[in-house]
């Protein structure tokens, strides 16, 4: 199975371990957990924008007085 070597500072290390201790966990498999949890994090904001990529003229359809906050007068700021 492949494995990795980090090198951590001796704060960081610290800051980890006790990260992984805080979840009753291994430092191994805190380490090896974190990576899995943002990689399925990264896929769950994926399908989650293509979902609503897909809805959106549904929804603009259904909530015509809706204005995106970027098409709004002062753009994001005003929202």
């Amino acid at each position: 199975m492949p494995s990795l070597n980090v090198p951590f500072t001796e704060e960081e290390l610290e800051g980890v371990r006790a990260a992984a201790a805080a979840e009753g966990k291994s430092l191994k498999q805190y380490l090896h957990d974190l990576g899995v949890r943002e990689m399925q994090r990264k896929q769950f904001i994926t399908g989650a924008s293509a979902w609503a990529e897909r809805l959106r003229d549904e929804f603009d359809d259904a909530f015509p007085d809706e204005v995106p906050p970027a098409e709004r007068p002062g753009g994001a700021a005003a929202a």
